[in-house]
This record gives C-alpha cells, sequence and structure tokens, in this order.
C-alpha cells in the first residue's frame, strides 16, 4: 500500500465529506450532513479505497474492473441511504427487484453528494452543468425511482439554470414545506 494512496485516498473522501457537509448546511440538513458517508472510513470501504485511488474517479470503478464487482461499493449502498441503489426491494407482485421511492431528506443529501463528488472529481473543470451531465450520462442503465429521478433531475437542472444560491435557498425552503415530492 503506497503512502500516497493513503494521503490522496484520505484527502479526497475528506474534502468530498467537508464539501457535503456545506451543501447539507445550505439545504438545511446539517446533521445529515454531519454523518454523511462515515463508512467510507470502515477497513471494508477504506483499505480498498487506497488500493484503488487514482483522484480523478471513484476507486470503486477501478475495483470493479480488476475483480468484476466492488465489494467496497457494496458495503457503501447498504448503509448510505442517500444512494438510489440502497431504495430497492423485491416486489410481491413482481417477484423482481425493484426501485422504491426514496424519502425527500434522503433525495436531498444525495443532490448534496452529487454536487459535492462532482465538484472534487472535476477540480477546476468544474461547473454547474457537471453533476446534471453525470446523471443524464447514466440515466438509461439507472435501476430508480420515476418520481426520485423526476424530482433529482428537476433539482440538477435547477443547478445549471439558477445557480447553487437560488437551487440550495429553493431546496431549504421545500424541505421545510413539504413532506413529500
Amino acid at each position: 500500500m503506497k503512502f500516497s494512496n493513503l494521503r490522496g485516498h484520505f484527502m479526497t473522501v475528506t474534502r468530498h465529506r467537508h464539501e457535503v457537509i456545506r451543501n447539507c448546511a445550505r439545504a438545511g440538513i446539517l446533521r445529515q450532513g454531519l454523518f454523511h458517508d462515515l463508512s467510507k472510513f470502515s477497513p471494508t470501504e477504506f483499505i480498498p479505497g487506497v488500493k484503488y485511488y487514482q483522484g480523478s474517479r471513484s476507486p470503486n470503478e477501478q475495483e470493479r474492473i480488476d475483480k468484476g464487482y466492488s465489494e467496497a461499493w457494496m458495503h457503501h449502498k447498504g448503509r448510505n441511504r442517500h444512494h438510489f441503489e440502497y431504495w430497492t426491494d423485491y416486489s410481491p407482485k413482481t417477484k423482481k427487484l425493484e426501485a422504491v421511492k426514496m424519502p425527500l431528506r434522503y433525495v436531498a443529501e444525495m443532490f448534496c453528494d452529487r454536487v459535492a463528488a462532482s465538484k472534487i472529481y472535476n477540480g477546476e473543470n468544474y461547473t454547474n452543468s457537471k453533476p446534471l451531465e453525470y446523471f443524464l450520462k447514466g440515466k438509461a442503465n439507472r435501476n430508480i425511482h420515476p418520481e426520485t429521478a423526476h424530482f433529482l433531475e428537476t433539482l440538477l437542472r435547477m443547478l445549471v439554470v439558477k445557480g447553487e444560491d437560488t437551487t440550495f435557498a429553493w431546496l431549504r425552503w421545500y424541505l421545510k414545506n413539504h413532506m413529500d415530492y
């Protein structure tokens, strides 16, 4: 295990968490931000994160290439409710794995997370359109509840058109005044 990978991964995860905390505070869900992604410091996620660290993308992508799956990602998505992959279950009707509509507060955290990840991984090339571009790139292959996808895409499009200040202010207002989307 190289020290540069250890330092790089730790710094990337920490910078990402701090950005999510800032975003969650702006959205009015600071408590969620403070607990965001703590599982990344568990051995199951941290050790592969160091091993597969590249700095420009998630180490989980390289772990998938190497092993055919990412054990770190499976651990992460099963413990962090702001990931739509957490919200799947077997339908009693279809007997298939189906997407479940996410609670509003976790969709808000997912938005905060996506903006933060785009900033961290794009660096100086970040623009407010990067989170939407990433979302649209994977849209066809995503198993996400249609209402959840629509609400998240609405937030991402608002970010492009109205900017961060307006979007986070609107999300904060929405969370205070609505129980659902």
